[in-house]
């Protein structure tokens, strides 16, 4: 009798946790995202999205891991048709050429005597690496690539040349220039289009390995710019120049910004989650106060280049979250969108032109796989992006559970809104109606900046009822952050044996009805025929 009780009881306690888990599992919450389209709040290129490729060989590894392989500039082989598919689907995709051993790299040429080495770990040099050098075959083969597969390309150069680098880290001295403009040259003559050149990798501020002052760094990238106006004289279309590509730091960036006004666009890196060694960087990632605290730097710099009198425009240059090479099944994995798609949305509504993810390739942090060159899943959060999200940018608010990360922009082919929804609920699926009638309190949970109220949008902007909308919904099995897979729309996304990256297929809803908005899930939805002076 008494064994008869015990598993009545168990049974009795197996399902109150199963009805529990069944409950929490289906719990939906609502709220309403407020879109304001009186006019943009930002504006950004048409080639927003961006990635990087490295110089980092083998032998770079952190924390006992080598996570590079043979994903480098040097040696990455251009000819797989993964690689060649996923650059050509964004036509164009902009490719910084940068990092760390870029201010350590000589160009093969005229005016370099030295033997052309490849890098050579040692640790007793300075960043853990000898010279390296970038033979101007490998130039032809990446230039070919480039071309055809339609990338706009961002080559950074090395800004210590010709400088001494003191016990403190301070580089002293001028710029020497000749390597670099013999690359500069070699690259006109050959007709290569570059977008634009890039001085120095993390020397800014108190730097990387070692720094420049803000004045210094000036004169050098204004003999930079003296050098690609000569060097490209009577091209009709001349490259940008770009500078200082580090570590936000105020005081250094409104020095610099002062000395040289001219300077074309501003980079600036973000590694805002600590090292990639850390265990718990999930639950940072899905922490909302943790992915908000980058708003005071592009608050900061927007600030300075407004005041500075300088026409430079703001780029996040280089953008891994993880420093040290990210973390293997997190920053290459589902859950790391959570991440990459807010600051995609954070750094638009600052007005910031272009973003360079960190890496296009390599590392654990990579939108390729470093071995196979398959899709990780945030390259699929990229092309989305690409593909959805328009030039402007509109003021959006979200009212109704702190776990809601939303923005807008105007659609980028078609007139309306399309509108990005980011759930970092583990068991609640939310449901979400759209207004534009009115603008939410300055409770914003997704931008967490004074901006100047605009007045609401007339009613009779909205589209009949009748109306569909378009929805992509990204997802994956079971919840699993950890998972390198990723479904749209409930299919999983993979390329063919061919490597063609597959069609993203929109689900279309009525628009009348709310969007919901799937626990651990990220929606994209194409809301048509919302006429908007922002958009119009």
């Amino acid at each position: 009798m008494r064994s008869l009780v015990v598993l009545i009881a168990l049974c009795l306690v197996i399902y109150h946790v199963s009805h529990n888990s069944i409950s929490a599992s289906s719990k939906t919450r609502r709220g309403t995202v407020f879109i304001n389209g009186t006019a943009p709040i930002g504006r950004i290129d048409d080639d927003f999205i961006c990635a990087t490729l490295d110089w980092w060989p083998p032998e770079k590894c952190d924390y006992g891991t080598c996570a590079w392989g043979r994903a480098s500039l040097l040696h990455m082989d251009l000819n797989n048709p993964i690689l060649q598919n996923a650059v050509q689907a964004f036509s164009p995709l902009k490719i910084r050429l940068g990092g760390t051993l870029q201010d350590k790299v000589v160009y093969e040429g005229r005016d370099n005597k030295e033997p052309c080495t490849p890098f050579v770990k040692n640790e007793t040099e300075f960043l853990g690496f000898s010279q390296g050098c970038l033979p101007m075959s490998r130039w032809d083969e990446l230039n070919i690539f480039f071309n055809k597969t339609g990338a706009a390309v961002i080559f950074g150069l090395n800004a210590l040349r010709g400088k001494v680098i003191d016990s403190q880290g301070l580089a002293t001295g001028a710029w020497n220039s000749s390597n670099a403009e013999s690359l500069i040259k070699y690259t006109v003559d050959k007709g290569y289009k570059i977008h634009g050149w890039e001085l120095g990798n993390e020397l800014c501020g108190s730097g990387i390995g070692a720094s420049i002052a803000a004045d210094q760094y000036a004169s050098d990238v204004i003999h930079l710019q003296n050098v690609v106006q000569y060097i490209y004289t009577g091209s009709k279309v001349k490259p940008l120049v770009i500078a200082p590509g580090g570590f936000f730091d105020a005081a250094w960036f409104a020095e610099f910004f002062d000395k040289a006004p001219s300077l074309q666009v501003a980079t600036h890196h973000i590694y805002n989650l600590g090292p990639g060694s850390d265990e718990h960087l999930i639950h940072k990632i899905l922490d909302p106060s943790v992915l908000s605290n980058a708003l005071g730097t592009f608050s900061s710099l927007q600030s300075i280049l407004k005041h500075s009198g300088t026409s430079a425009v703001a780029w996040v240059g280089e953008a891994g979250g993880a420093y040290n090479s990210g973390r293997n099944h997190v920053t290459n994995a589902f859950g790391f969108s959570f991440w990459y798609l807010d600051q995609l949305g954070m750094a638009a509504s600052y007005d910031t032109k272009s973003y360079c993810r960190q890496t296009l390739i390599g590392g654990n942090y990579g939108l390729l796989n470093t071995t196979t060159y398959v899709p990780n899943p945030d390259y699929y959060s990229a092309l989305l992006w690409h593909k959805l999200m328009g030039n402007n940018v509109l003021y959006t608010s979200f009212s109704g559970t702190k776990k809601i990360r939303a923005y807008a922009h105007c659609s980028k082919k078609n007139q309306g809104i399309t509108l990005l929804l980011i759930n970092l609920e583990k068991h609640a699926a939310v449901r979400v109606r759209v207004s534009t009638d009115n603008v939410a309190s300055s409770k914003t949970l997704n931008l967490q900046h004074s901006r100047k109220k605009l007045s609401t949008i007339p009613q009779g902007s909205v589209p009949s009822v009748n109306a569909t909308r378009e929805e992509y919904h990204l997802t994956t099995q079971n919840r699993d952050l950890s998972s390198q897979l990723v479904l749209l729309n409930g299919k999983i996304l993979r390329v063919d044996s061919s490597g063609a990256i597959p069609p993203l297929e929109p689900i279309k809803k009525t628009v009348s009805k709310p969007i919901t908005v799937a626990p651990y899930s990220f929606v994209f939805a194409v809301i048509p025929n919302i006429d908007v002076p922002a958009c119009g």
